[in-house]
C-alpha cells in the first residue's frame, strides 16, 4: 500500500509542477491597465519675454531700502524718473533686465543688492491718421474699437472725412493686412458691429471725394 501511494505521488508530481509553472507564467504575462498621463501644464512665458513700453506702469520695490519704493509710468520718451538717480531708460527692456540695471545704479544706497520691478498695468499704442482733428498716437489700457480710437483723436473732421471707408492696417506676423470699415453706419445706429483694435494698428480716415 505504501509503495502504491509513493508511486502515485511521483506520477502526480510532474503534473503539479507543470500546473504551478503555468500559473506563474500566466500571472507574469498579465498586463497592467495603461495609466492615463497627467495633462502637462500649459507653458507660461517667463517675464524675460516681456518688453516694457511707453505707458506701462511699473511698481519698483527695494526690499532693503523701502523708502526708495515708487510707482512710475514709462513716458513717451521711454524713460522713468527715479529718486537719487534721475532719468532711466526703461522702454524695450524686460523687467529682469531693468532690475539688474537699477541694482547697479543704486549700488551705493542699497543695503541688500535687490530690486524688484513689477508690471502693474500696460497700455498699447494705436495710430490714427488722416481726416481727424488730432491725428497721431494714442495709448489705451483697455480694449478699444476703431470708432472709439477716432474719438480719442478728436473725432472726424466732418468737412473732409470719408467715414464710410476708414482703413485699418494691421501687421500679422510678417504680413500687413488692411481692413475697410463703414463707421458711418455705426454712427447712424444702423450697425452695432464693433471692430476692436490690436496694439500697433494704424487707422486712416481718408478724405471724402468731392466733385467740383
Amino acid at each position: 500500500m505504501l509503495l502504491q501511494k509513493i508511486a502515485t505521488a511521483c506520477r502526480c508530481a510532474p503534473l503539479l509542477s507543470v500546473l504551478v509553472l503555468a500559473a506563474i507564467v500566466l500571472g507574469g504575462c498579465q498586463t497592467q491597465a495603461p495609466q492615463k498621463n497627467t495633462p502637462a501644464m500649459q507653458p507660461v512665458s517667463p517675464p524675460d519675454f516681456i518688453n516694457l513700453r511707453e505707458g506701462d506702469v511699473l511698481k519698483i520695490s527695494f526690499p532693503g531700502s523701502p523708502t526708495l519704493d515708487t510707482t512710475q509710468q514709462i513716458r513717451r520718451d521711454g524713460k522713468i524718473t527715479l529718486p537719487l538717480v534721475g532719468e532711466v531708460d526703461a522702454a524695450g527692456m524686460s523687467p529682469s533686465a531693468l532690475e539688474k540695471k537699477l541694482v547697479d545704479l543704486y549700488a551705493p544706497q542699497l543695503v541688500t543688492k535687490q530690486v524688484t520691478v513689477e508690471l502693474e498695468s500696460s497700455s498699447f499704442p494705436i495710430y490714427v491718421e488722416g481726416m481727424v482733428l488730432r491725428p497721431g498716437k494714442i495709448l489705451s489700457d483697455h480694449p478699444i474699437t476703431a470708432l472709439e480710437a477716432v474719438m480719442e483723436a478728436g473725432g472726424f473732421d466732418f468737412t473732409k472725412a470719408s467715414t464710410r471707408k476708414v482703413k485699418v492696417d494691421r501687421r500679422e506676423g510678417t504680413i500687413m493686412k488692411s481692413y475697410t470699415l463703414n463707421l458711418q453706419s455705426v454712427l447712424d445706429g444702423k450697425s452695432s458691429e464693433m471692430f476692436y483694435l490690436e496694439p500697433g494698428d494704424i487707422i486712416y480716415v481718408p478724405e471724402r471725394f468731392t466733385m467740383f
